[in-house]
């Protein structure tokens, strides 16, 4: 498996013979240069969506279109696409379950907002946010995609019992670090986490150091960009 960090809350995850853009954020992503866009994108299989802010789902469904693959997230979202540009989907919604055929992918709950530009009519706002569960490769790794700290984490772990977290973690627009530390110790059992949603603007925390120092037991990788983590 490999986990690769594109900057900010986009991903790279090849596992199971699959190659999952999560949340690809290319266009005006600052932690990622224009070069490297196509090797961020080769090969992927599928797209998976957390929610429709810019920063997470700006390049859709202009990505969709140029790879030819499907987009998978919530299901008023996806139709919303579906219906207006044409492209593939997989619809579906919180505490269901798809098979990519390399990867099972559940939709979780998540506690912030998702809306795109409306234009003088005022923002759209189709579907909510969300997190994933992707299990492969005898791991599962929990998503979190923009959220704050919930109660719901721990019917997560519960049900998923995940060993690998990829938290967002920069603060003001989502939990920072020690509210994300504050997650993993009281919810979770992970073995490893990756911080991210941190660095990209200056707003945002710029160090996972709080998070490190508060999970001593836990293998927390800084993330680099383009660079892949094998696992």
């Amino acid at each position: 498996m490999k986990i690769t960090w594109l900057g900010h809350a986009s991903f790279r995850l090849e596992i199971g013979g699959l190659v999952l853009l999560i949340d690809p954020w290319l266009t005006g992503n600052p932690m990622l240069e224009p070069e490297q866009h196509k090797p961020a994108i080769g090969g992927a299989t599928h797209i998976l969506l957390t929610h429709a802010h810019f920063d997470h789902a700006g390049d859709l469904p202009r990505l969709a279109k140029e790879l030819g693959v499907p987009v998978v997230g919530q299901y008023d979202l996806m139709s919303y696409w579906e219906e207006t540009e044409g492209i593939e989907t997989v619809g579906f919604n919180k505490g269901g379950t798809v098979d990519l055929g390399g990867a099972m992918v559940t939709m979780v709950h998540a506690v912030h907002s998702s809306s795109m530009g409306g234009g003088t009519g005022g923002p759209n706002v189709p579907g909510t946010e969300c997190g994933y569960m992707i299990a492969g490769e005898g791991h599962t790794i929990y998503v979190s995609g923009d959220t704050d700290v919930m109660a719901d984490m721990k019917v997560f772990n519960d049900l998923h019992a995940p060993d690998i977290g990829i938290l967002c973690t920069g603060g003001h627009f989502t939990m920072d670090m020690r509210r994300a530390a504050y997650a993993a110790k009281t919810f979770f059992d992970f073995k490893t986490v990756i911080p991210c949603h941190y660095k990209t603007f200056p707003i945002l925390e710029q160090s996972a150091e709080t998070l490190i120092k508060a999970l001593p037991d836990v293998d927390v990788i800084e993330p680099q960009v383009m660079t892949p983590i094998e696992i």
